[in-house]
């Protein structure tokens, strides 16, 4: 059975190394901040300005002036610090975080990643600071749905919209399967209710399966 997206986030949030700096996109990978457990020691990062962010935040919890890039209410860590824009976007910049989780619209067998325009006419563009965070960040995981709702693939031999990075996705995690971007190609590591067989029926990329622990 595919993964819900409260599933997928859990499933990313396992994946998350103890003590990181991590930046969370806007949307979806939000969500990752919900499972994180707080003995890990994760140190999430909002490109608004603050670093210690928790996770969502809910009822009395809720601050009008504390929220996520996306406009969300989150909590804060002890120990969370705020500081202007600029200097958030430095960091990203600067090679300071372990890993970033984005969305797509596309992401290539090479790792190419297409996630701020579609090139539609009248779609508005939302760049923010993905191309920052894509080239800046140790590790790029990206959070989508391996299919877009007219069931075209998002994972794609060359991305047709306009990039955001270029081979910078080290691993994919999507509703139906996990892959890792490897320099010999792309490598499905788990799948979530569908079989390797159907998934390379389905992506015009070549799949090589994960070998067996042990």
């Amino acid at each position: 059975m595919s993964l819900t997206s409260d599933e997928l986030a859990a499933r990313i949030a396992q994946d998350i190394p103890a003590g990181a700096y991590v930046n969370l996109g806007i949307g979806q990978p939000t969500r990752i901040a919900d499972h994180l457990a707080p003995e890990l020691g994760v140190v999430l990062h909002t490109e608004n300005g603050m670093l210690g962010m928790g996770r969502e935040a809910k009822g009395d919890e809720i601050d009008p002036d504390l929220t996520n890039a996306g406009k969300v209410p989150v909590t804060e860590t002890p120990g969370s610090a705020y500081f202007h824009h600029a200097d958030s976007f430095a960091m990203m910049r600067g090679g300071h975080l372990d890993v970033c989780v984005l969305g797509a619209f596309q992401v290539s067998a090479t790792g190419d990643l297409a996630n701020w325009h579609t090139g539609k006419p009248g779609a508005i563009p939302a760049v923010g600071g993905a191309m920052d965070l894509a080239i800046g960040a140790k590790d790029v995981y990206v959070m989508m749905t391996l299919f877009a709702k007219d069931g075209t693939p998002k994972l794609v031999p060359a991305c047709t919209y306009p990039l955001t990075g270029v081979g910078c996705v080290s691993r994919i995690y999507t509703d139906q399967a996990v892959f890792e971007i490897t320099p010999d190609g792309v490598r499905v590591s788990e799948t979530f209710g569908i079989g390797i067989d159907e998934l390379r029926d389905r992506l015009d990329v070549p799949l090589e399966a994960a070998q067996p622990a042990g």
